[in-house]
Parts: structure tokens; sequence; C-alpha cells
């Protein structure tokens, strides 16, 4: 999938997710484990993860597994409200294989990639659009999910008209398709929509399904809001042994890792420099649901 650069510092970030959140993983860097390394992943949220190990989570959460020379389990929660209180804090699991840097309730890792979010049109359209102050969406439809950093973006740039409003949370017992995040991928397709702005993981896979129907661009951070996000690995706060075997097992696999997450269409932007901080940036509440997560 060819990704495009907005040309100009677009709004600010916050993630659709996506929106989401998923696995978890222990070990040591070197010798035979007897114990798995025991991830944390939603059953249920593809590109993510599911039980069916389909996600891109579950993918890097092998690699590790293999590097760390042991096996891998699962303990299956939704990536929604409660994900940390029912997990980590209750020991069932280790690890979850993507947050954003900085996520205060967990002990993170160096990041190990970063995306953002993305403008996605169809190409038959051919509306050129950069950023979220092209002139041309004024005269368009925009779908988006509400409580995301383009949500406010949108609205900022007085275009609450134009802007079509979708959930980002979804009842996984539901499998009703038109309640899912990427309902607002299927209508920019179907033309009830002129152009969607999602968290780029997501729109990147559901690019990867149906080639090569839409135009994506990912958004540049402006001065407000972030637009583009870091995402490590999480274990318990105190854990730090087992955050030096992640980042041992990161350093040593980061090009598998990468092309993991290029297999699956996930946008991707270069990393800062190391030692940046990670408070510059407020973790993305839309595509991750990680604010609300134990509240």
């Amino acid at each position: 999938m060819m990704i495009r650069r907005a040309a100009s510092p677009g709004g600010w970030f916050l993630a659709s997710n996506v929106l989401l959140l998923a696995c978890c993983l222990a070990g040591t860097a070197s010798g035979d484990q007897s114990e798995p390394i025991r991830v944390c992943a939603d059953p249920d949220s593809l590109p993510y993860s599911n039980t069916e190990l389909q996600g891109f989570e579950n993918k890097i959460a092998e690699v590790v597994g293999q590097e760390l020379g042991t096996s891998v389990s699962y303990f299956w929660w939704p990536a929604q409200m409660g994900l940390i209180r029912h997990t980590l804090k209750v020991d069932q699991c280790e690890v979850l294989i993507s947050i954003p840097k900085g996520y205060d309730p967990v002990l993170w890792t160096k990041p190990y990639y970063r995306s953002a979010y993305v403008l996605a049109y169809r190409k038959d359209r051919n509306l050129g659009l950069r950023s979220l102050d092209d002139p041309a969406l004024k005269g368009l439809r925009i779908g988006v999910h509400v409580n995301t950093p383009p949500y406010d973006a949108l609205a900022n740039r007085g275009l609450a008209e134009n802007m079509v409003n979708y959930r980002l949370f979804f009842d996984p017992q539901d499998p009703d398709p038109s309640r899912r995040p990427e309902k607002v991928l299927q209508d920019v397709l179907s033309g009830a929509i002129d152009v969607a702005v999602a968290w780029g993981p997501m729109v990147g896979y559901f690019v990867k399904q149906h080639p090569p129907a839409l135009e994506v661009v990912a958004l540049d951070d402006d001065a407000k809001l972030p637009m583009s996000f870091e995402f490590s690995m999480g274990v318990r706060k105190g854990n730090r042994e087992l955050k030096a075997r992640l980042e041992g097992a990161l350093d040593r696999r980061q090009a598998d890792i990468t092309r993991i997450l290029a297999d699956y269409g996930i946008p991707l932007l270069p990393l800062g420099p190391p030692g940046e901080s990670a408070e510059q940036k407020p973790s993305p509440p839309g595509s991750h649901k990680h604010d609300s997560y134990d509240q």
C-alpha cells in the first residue's frame, strides 16, 4: 500500500483504532523457559488480535516468544473498559504487546513502531486531499470516530456540519458488522460518505483487504495535538527485569517485527530519537481506548 505523507502540519491526534490494544509477553532473553509468555489480547479485534491468532500483535508475540526461547499463552479480554484492572493488575498476563509510549498505568518498553491517523478516500474520486486544512473538505461528507483527535480537529476547523459520526467502541458479542469501527471505511467504499479520517493501522489493514480502492494519506502532527504515536510493549510497574528482556528481544528482532507490520498494511513513520520524552504527547484515547481502560 502506498502511503503519502500529508504536506501540512494537520490537526491533532488521538486514535480510533481502534482501534486497539492487545497482547502480553514475558520470558528471558536466553535459554528455554518452562513458563510460557502470558499474553493479554483482545479475542476479536483485527488487525490487532483474535482467538485465531490472525492479528499482527499475535504474530509479534510469536516472534518475541521465539526469541526468548519459550511458548506463548493467552488471556483473552476485550481492549475496552477495565482492561488493565482485569489483566495486568491481577496477574492474568505479563505484557501488553501494543500500548502508546508513555502510557502511565504500565511500565513501557522503548517504542518499536510509530503510526498516524490518516485520510482515506476512493481513488476514483481523485479528491487530492492532503490535510485537514484542505478547503475541499468543506464540501464533503467526512466520516470520523467520536472522541478521537480528528473528531475535535475537524470541529475546531468549523467542519462539524460535514462530519458523519461513528462509534469506535463496540460490543464484541454483537456480530453486526455495521457496528464495528471499520464501518466508516465501508461507507467510503459504498459512497455513503466521501472521506474518512481514521487510525492508520485499521485503515491500512482494510486497504489490504480491498485493493486498490482507497487513497491513504498520513496526517502530520500539529502544534496543538499530535496525529502520530509511538507504540511500546507494557508490563506491570516495577517489573524492570521483564522490561529489559523484552527490549532485548525487540532490538534483536526489530526487522522481523517491522516486516509483520508492513505485511498488515500498517502505515509506518520513523521513530523519534532514543530517549525522547514520552510526555510530549498524550496517549490516544480513541484508537486504542487506553484512557478509559480503568475508569
